[in-house]
């Protein structure tokens, strides 16, 4: 392939670049020498990864790799590719931080789930392997075999929880087979309700999973018997699972951030309502990850309006940084019109290969971008994507996704509306779900000319989701080609503002203190309530807070609200106590008490002056209580008296 050495160096003027014919092969003294005098490096080649790490003792961790080759140089375009190649060589250059690791382990104890004949050939295959028992839902029509090299037994699986290497299953109708069975089994009563616990389960049933997202849940391998070739794939992975083994701590929560409820009342549920494994419990005001069921796709962290749910490969700002360094260094090569590719490893990186090697490969302008699962994604990668220069962006995903993508989808839908909202015309966003490499070729080819910002945005940001999108937003809406100060959002867009009929209000501010970001406030020297939109994460525990049923949320975005100062919803006058002048309430909910207990309450008989005791401060309205000497149950009307057993018996004996 060309490799337009100028166009690079422009790109990354920061960087030493060295190029080679043969690296790993005639010039492999170049890169033995350059590992082990230089600091970090970037190899643009990936085929050959594994013996550049080999040569580079014990530096590998100061390697990072990237392919120029399929994603750039191998195209019909690939003569004018330079930009792109500069561009992911910067990319590359961005270190993420490390992140946690969590440790499962298994002792190699399997349960086959099956039907058949199937189940019990598997079990054979895994036996010198593993800790086997084969469960079968009948055993009526089958023969004993002559020898038990592992139990078979009838049930039927209820339901199952737990994870690879601590699955804890509730089995229904289980029962043994009797060790005399002759040609059929012989069966001892069944029983329901029982528990069983294993490292691994394999599912031959052909029944509905026994997890949402199954193909996510590690240690549980699923096959249709009709496939043997799968049912061999399903026994080789099974075979391999002894031990302990690392995976990423994918999300971590911070629980004084979150949303979830207050008092009891449930506010942000957007975690709970995308997360595909089951992997997210609320646990009072917050709610908690189980590291070993979640599966990463990050879709909690990307759409957690306050940043408790941070997402750790990579952190969101480091993910940002990557993009940054991406269209800069395209743009400082000479490119233009860039379309940022948006794609995860395992299904995009093959179609990638595989239109590079038999296809017309990638157009020049078209920047693909890994990423470790597309729903990680958040609001704040295309806001930023967009202000740093990028004209499009697409999303390739599998023609039949592994797990509900709605959290991504929700995040398309609200940045279409505010990009359509500052004036970006066109199709800027779009999903692309196909298997076919040539699809994909079509797709790209198609996109056509969009114009992006004249001058691309530069800055550099740290911190959690919120603050790189609130940055994010601020630096779009000053280069947008047509900048209006509000644009409204769909539901459920973690910006926006409050609505409150003041009308209705009667200043309880339970809003307030139920509020988890404070953008609902009050005033301690007055009866009032304010709102900073700013800080509003549309969580809803206001609205499902006030008793008055007086407040909704308004999803947008207004750009005025960094520098807003507090609006106040409603005000009213304070009630000052009719003895000591002290203000101790509002005085319309004061007067509105005293007009409906005046008269009408025998406590306060009409002119009586005790009325005015619900018009002074809890201090003066105790003073004066003891000085008038009033009694509390003057005016009681006098009650019956309860009845009692014995004038029950007295009634039937006719005595009373």
């Amino acid at each position: 392939m060309r490799l337009d050495a100028a166009a690079i160096r422009r790109g990354c003027p920061s960087s030493e670049i060295k190029s080679f014919s043969h690296l790993c092969g005639a010039e492999l003294d170049h890169f033995r020498k350059i590992a082990a005098t230089e600091g970090a490096l970037t190899v643009a080649c990936t085929q050959q990864a594994a013996q550049f790490s080999d040569e580079a003792g014990d530096r590998p961790d100061a390697i990072s790799f990237v392919n120029i080759r399929e994603a750039a140089g191998w195209s019909r375009d690939g003569a004018r590719a330079g930009p792109k190649m500069a561009a992911l060589l910067a990319s590359a250059s961005v270190q993420a931080p490390d992140y946690p690791l969590v440790t499962l382990s298994s002792e190699g104890v399997v349960l086959i789930y099956g039907r058949d004949e199937a189940a019990i050939e598997a079990g054979r295959l895994l036996a010198d392997h593993l800790d086997v028992t084969v469960m079968l839902k009948q055993l009526d029509d089958m023969a004993p075999p002559a020898a038990t090299v592992f139990p078979i037994v009838k049930g039927t699986i209820r339901s199952a929880k737990g994870h690879f290497g601590a699955f804890e299953l509730a089995i229904d109708d289980y029962a043994r087979p009797r060790p005399s069975s002759r040609d059929r089994f012989v069966l001892d009563a069944a029983r329901s309700g029982v528990t069983s616990r294993c490292d691994i389960v394999l599912d031959l049933s052909g029944d509905r999973p026994l997890f949402p997202a199954h193909d996510l849940r590690d240690g549980y391998l699923r096959a249709d018997t009709k496939d043997p070739a799968a049912v061999l794939r399903a026994v080789l992975t099974a075979r391999d699972l002894v031990g302990s083994f690392d995976k990423p701590k994918y999300v971590d929560v911070a629980p004084a951030l979150c949303a979830h409820s207050r008092s009891k009342r449930t506010g942000c549920h957007r975690c709970l309502d995308l997360c595909p494994t089951g992997a997210i419990t609320p646990v009072g005001d917050h709610v908690a990850i189980d590291p070993n069921i979640c599966a990463g796709c990050g879709q909690c962290a990307a759409a957690c309006p306050t940043g408790a749910a941070s997402y750790a490969l990579p952190p969101a700002d480091t993910q940002l940084q990557r993009i940054r360094a991406m269209l800069l260094a395209y743009r400082e090569a000479g490119g233009a019109n860039a379309v940022l590719l948006f794609h995860d490893s395992p299904h995009g990186t093959p179609l990638i290969d595989a239109l590079a090697r038999h296809g017309d490969g990638l157009p020049a302008n078209v920047l693909p971008f890994a990423v470790n699962e597309l729903t990680q994604l958040g609001l704040e990668a295309i806001v930023g994507a967009f202000a740093y220069g990028v004209s499009a962006v697409r999303y390739l995903l599998r023609a039949k996704p592994r797990h509900d993508v709605t959290g991504l989808l929700q995040t398309i839908g609200m940045a279409e509306a505010i990009l359509d909202g500052l004036g970006f015309a066109g199709r800027r966003l779009a999903t692309i779900e196909t298997d076919d490499p040539d699809a994909l070729g079509e797709h790209l080819t198609d996109i056509g000319t969009l114009a992006a910002v004249a001058t691309p945005a530069t800055f550099k940001t740290v911190g959690k989701r919120r603050d790189l999108l609130r940055f994010g937003l601020s630096e779009l809406h000053r280069l947008a080609p047509k900048p209006v100060d509000v644009i409204a959002l769909p539901q459920g867009a973690p910006i926006g503002a409050v609505r409150v009929d003041a009308s209705g209000c009667t200043l309880c501010l339970s809003c307030v203190s139920a509020c988890p970001t404070g953008a609902l406030r009050d005033d301690p020297d007055r009866p009032v309530l304010k709102f900073i939109e700013d800080a509003c994460v549309q969580c809803g525990l206001c609205e499902s807070t006030c008793p008055e049923k007086v407040i909704s949320l308004v999803p947008q975005i207004d750009f005025r609200a960094a520098r807003a100062p507090a609006a106040v919803l409603k005000e009213e006058e304070p009630a000052l106590c009719v003895r000591c002048g002290t203000p101790f309430g509002v005085k319309s909910t004061i007067d509105r008490i005293a007009a409906k207990l005046e008269g009408r309450h025998w406590m306060y008989p009409a002119g009586d002056k005790r009325i005015e005791t619900l018009r002074m401060c809890a201090d003066c309205r105790v003073i004066v209580t003891s000085e008038q000497q009033f009694v509390p149950f003057k005016g009681v009307p006098e009650r019956t008296p309860p009845r009692t057993t014995d004038d029950y018996l007295r009634q039937r004996e006719g005595k009373d």
